[in-house]
């Protein structure tokens, strides 16, 4: 079955960094788009940022343009995100995701709690 298994969050000053990884299983991964959304406390889910198969081909919301970059390995069947120049306001679960056959996976998240 779909499994995805996000790690790397944590705590980080405002104008850090941090590096996401999602660990996929259980399908083709180097078959499939993949993608990154967020939930901050009390709000719905932000998508974030996503990459085609091949991982040439990128696309990221507004509010993380320029600061944040998704990238995908596909031998190792792993996704990233790298995110720089955080910002308070980039606190939130951070999960994966990915569709197969119409159904929506996601992986269980991780906290990243910004401080100002």
């Amino acid at each position: 079955q779909v499994q995805l298994v996000e790690s790397g969050g944590g705590l980080a000053q405002s104008g850090g960094s941090l590096r996401l990884s999602c660990a996929a299983s259980g399908f083709t991964f180097n078959n499939y788009a993949m993608s990154w959304a967020r939930q901050a406390p009390g709000k719905g889910l932000e998508w974030v940022a996503g990459i085609l198969s091949g991982g040439s081909d990128t696309y990221y919301a507004d509010s993380v343009k320029g600061r944040f970059t998704i990238s995908r390995d596909n031998a190792k069947n792993t996704l990233y995100l790298q995110m720089n120049s955080l910002k308070p306001e980039d606190t939130a679960v951070y999960f994966c995701k990915m569709i197969l056959r119409g159904h929506d996976f996601w992986g269980q998240g991780t906290q990243v709690t910004v401080s100002s």
